[in-house]
Parts: structure tokens; C-alpha cells; sequence
């Protein structure tokens, strides 16, 4: 029997459009010091590990007349160098040169005649250091068959561990269309399931589709009238094909003795210094915010529990709704406000703690970023203005075939109408922000990623009342 795409994964591809790639993607910095890592090496670490994630040498194979889900096969010219590519900036490259080249190639969508995702070698940064940036699709990280590529990469030594997983890899013939059909109709028959899915797929495209067209005569109907489309907020906007991507390194000991002061968890000082940066942020521009008072983030968040989507990873991801007090002038007051909010859901015993995320095997955070970005995707999308995922990383130094890790960023993806995706990923005693923005709805993301530093300061200051000050965050 095929292994063919869920519901939930269809739904994913049917968001998919020109203006929403929906891929996940992450930016990792290292210093080769004396490795000798480059382009060869990597492509010869991938080719050693890619059999941990089988997934990533399969493509997908839609069957005649929908007559079942579109199925996992391998990919029978499956070249890794396609998928492992080489790119440079001027030397020396700097972090906006880095993050312009990230946003060019986070707007462009993925090939679904192959496997679904890229990884590219950058280098000419300054002081000889070079940068990953994977790209997956969201059907491809599921976190129950596949966990993303970047989580087997590696090593908590520079010396290459031997995994000791033999990879006689050879790919399995495609059926043509005939047999695929044929298939599909072996596959409804022997398993209810199976047929179940396809008619629950089917009646969601119907459904889709009549959606779509009923928004597109809406939007006609508007056009002619001269009334033009309704954003009400500059966290509601159209959505164009390119992106903007900011980074934001900070510390994570200025966390922790932001908690120490004023109680609660780094999570919980990590959201307010968000409420603060978007604050900040929507305070510079002149428009009117409509009365809005608070930001609805969607928050994925780990937790225990037999009922949701099972993982690989010994957890299940679920959505939790901040209010994040934006109308709030007082730095400790929205982090207390902050925290009254997750209350809940740490009260409830099923979540799960950053010290047992942080101790996953590999890079989980990747991985966790891709989930999470899931959980998001299947929320309705008027029941929250914008995205955070803040993974929790190992606190010691992790290699790529020798070069050190020294930062990671996550790069989310943009769903309709939603111009802001923000994710957070701590690593190695630092806190890293990646910021994804639409580049027309909004061309001073940049603005916001100073103000993000700015909000973590105000916090910082107001548990230094007698403390000597902490070392403050720092854009890169």
C-alpha cells in the first residue's frame, strides 16, 4: 500500500499559492576554523546522513481523477547536488547582504516534480565564516515520519560521529499513471481508511474551490462598486511574492535575570519583549490600529498528550492564543500580563519543559519550527494577527563536520493575509530571532527588529535596580 498525504497535508498544498510558499526554512552560521568544511564536505555529510530522513529523497506522485490522495514514491533521478547548492556574497559579506539573499530564497516555492527542499552553502562572510540556509516543505517535516534534515547535521563534537547507518539506498520504480490509478483502487478497497481520506480530501477541494471563487466575485463585486479590499491593521495585509527577513541576536542570561526579578519563565519574558518590539514598532508608523489593544499571536507549544497528532519527537505540538498587550506602556506589566495568560497552560501539567525539549537528540528546534508552523496553518485564520515559535535549543556547541555553530535563525513562513511571522530559537547561551515580513506590507521590518531589542532593554532595566546591568542584545 502507498504511503499517501493526510487531510491535514492537502489542506497545506491547497494554501499554497505565488504569494504563500509554504516551506520552512532556517539560516545557521558557523566558523570552519581549521575543518576545512566547504561545499564538497557538506554535500558528503548530507549523502552520509539523508537516510536517517528517507522522506528527503521522495517526491510526489498525484494519481489520475482524484481517485485517492497524491502519494510519497521515490524520486528515480534523484540528484543530490540539485538539492545541495553553492552561493556567495561579496567578501565580506555582511548580516544584511546575508539576510536579503535569505529573503530572495525564502520567496520562491519549491518544485513539486522533486523532492521538496534545498540547502545552500553560502559563503564570504566576514572573518571567514559561512552560512547554511535549509529549506523544507511543510508536508515533508511532519515530525512523525520525517524530522527535518537540519536535526541530523550535527554533532556535539567536531569530530564526525558515526552514525552507523548503512544506506544501500536505491529507488523503488514509479508506476505510471495507469498503475497508479490501479493502485489507488487496490488501496481503496483493502483499507477503509484509505478511501475515507480521498472522499474527506475531495469534498475539502469542492469546498476550497467554491470558497475561492465566491472571495474572487466578492472581490469583483468591490472593485466595481470602487470600494477596494478591507485591512483594517498593518498586521492584515495583502500579501505580495517577495519577503523581508530580519535577524535579532540577544543573550539568554538577560532573560534569565529578567525571570529571576519579576518570576515567570524565559518563554514568558521571550513573549513580552515581543509585546514590547511590536509596540514599539506599530507606535512609529501613522496609521490608525483600529482600536485594536492587544495582538493575538498563535503560540505553538509542546505538550503530553495521547490525543493530538503523535511525533517522533515524544511530544505533540498544539496552538496556544497570547494576548499580547501592546496598549500597555509599562514593560513589567505586560510581562506579568503575559504570564497570567500561559498560566493556563502550564497549570494544566501537559506541557512539556525547555529542559526536556533542549535535550532531544540532534538539532530538534529545526524540526519543532516546522511543527509549529503546522499548528498555525491549520488555525482559522481570523483567530490570530500573527505567529510565534520559540524553540528552545542545547546550551553547548554543536558542529557540521567540524565548523562550529555559532547562530541560528528561524524563517517562517507567510500565510494569507498575515504579512509577520516571527520565530525564536535559543542556542548555546544566546536568543535568536528571525523575523519574515512581506516586503511591500512591511518595508521597515528592520524598524521592528530594533524595537524588539529596545523592549528587551526596557525589561532589563527594570530588574537592574540594584544589579549591575546586563550585557544588552545586539542586531547582526
Amino acid at each position: 500500500m502507498s504511503e499517501r498525504l493526510r487531510p491535514r497535508d492537502l489542506a497545506i498544498l491547497a494554501a499554497e499559492s505565488p504569494t504563500t510558499p509554504m516551506h520552512n526554512a532556517t539560516v545557521e552560521i558557523f566558523d570552519p576554523g581549521a575543518s576545512g568544511f566547504d561545499h564538497d564536505r557538506l554535500v558528503d555529510l548530507i549523502a552520509d546522513r539523508i537516510a536517517f530522513v528517507p522522506r528527503y529523497r521522495q517526491r510526489l506522485q498525484v494519481v489520475p481523477g482524484r481517485l485517492a490522495n497524491p502519494a510519497w514514491v521515490d524520486d528515480e533521478n534523484f540528484d543530490l547536488g540539485y538539492h545541495v547548492r553553492r552561493s556567495a556574497l561579496p567578501r565580506p559579506g555582511t548580516m544584511d547582504q546575508l539576510r536579503e539573499l535569505v529573503a530572495r530564497i525564502a520567496s520562491r516555492p519549491l518544485d513539486r516534480s522533486r523532492p521538496l527542499w534545498e540547502v545552500y552553502f553560502v559563503e564570504g562572510l566576514a572573518e571567514g565564516r559561512i552560512a547554511l540556509l535549509t529549506k523544507s516543505h511543510q508536508i515533508l517535516v511532519d515530525g512523525r515520519e520525517t524530522v527535518d534534515i537540519g536535526q541530523v547535521l550535527l554533532d556535539t563534537s567536531p569530530d564526525r560521529s558515526t552514525l552507523g547507518h548503512d544506506d544501500d539506498w536505491r529507488p523503488r520504480r514509479t508506476a505510471g499513471p495507469v498503475a497508479a490509478a490501479l493502485n489507488a483502487v487496490t488501496d481503496s478497497i483493502e483499507s477503509p481508511s484509505t478511501l475515507w481520506s480521498t472522499t474527506r480530501a475531495n469534498a475539502e477541494s469542492v469546498a476550497r474551490q467554491a470558497s475561492a471563487t465566491g472571495g474572487r466575485i466578492a472581490e469583483v463585486a468591490s472593485a466595481l462598486a470602487g470600494r477596494g479590499p478591507v485591512h483594517s491593521t498593518p498586521v492584515h495585509r495583502k500579501l505580495s511574492q517577495q519577503r523581508r527577513f530580519v535577524t535579532v541576536r540577544t543573550e539568554l542570561k538577560d532573560y534569565r535575570k529578567i525571570r529571576e526579578v519579576h518570576g515567570g519563565t524565559v518563554n514568558d519574558v521571550i513573549l513580552a519583549t515581543l509585546a514590547g518590539g511590536l509596540r514599539g514598532w506599530l507606535m512609529t508608523r501613522a496609521e490608525s490600529m483600529g482600536g485594536l489593544r492587544t495582538i493575538k499571536a498563535i503560540v505553538p507549544m509542546s505538550v503530553i498528550d495521547a490525543e493530538l497528532e503523535a511525533t517522533s519527537l515524544g511530544t505533540q505540538i498544539t496552538g496556544h492564543l497570547v494576548n499580547l498587550p501592546i496598549s500597555e506602556p509599562s514593560p513589567v506589566v505586560r510581562l506579568h500580563q503575559v504570564s497570567y495568560d500561559l498560566k493556563a497552560h502550564r497549570d494544566n501539567g501537559r506541557n512539556v519543559s525547555a529542559r526536556r525539549l533542549s535535550g532531544i537528540a540532534g538539532f530538534a528546534p529545526t524540526t519543532f519550527h516546522a511543527l509549529g508552523s503546522r499548528v498555525a496553518a491549520a488555525e482559522p485564520r481570523g483567530a490570530f494577527h500573527v505567529s510565534i515559535t520559540n524553540v528552545p535549543g542545547p546550551q553547548f556547541p554543536l558542529y557540521a563536520d567540524g565548523a562550529r555553530m555559532l547562530e541560528s535563525y528561524p524563517v517562517h513562513p507567510l500565510l494569507p493575509d498575515h504579512p509577520l511571522a516571527i520565530g525564536v530559537t535559543s542556542y548555546d547561551g544566546g536568543v535568536f530571532y528571525g523575523i519574515t515580513a512581506d516586503r511591500d506590507a512591511v518595508p521597515d521590518a528592520d524598524v521592528l527588529g530594533q524595537c524588539v531589542l529596545e523592549s528587551l532593554e526596557e525589561l532589563n532595566d527594570s530588574a537592574s535596580d540594584s544589579r549591575p546591568r546586563a550585557p544588552r542584545g545586539r542586531k547582526k
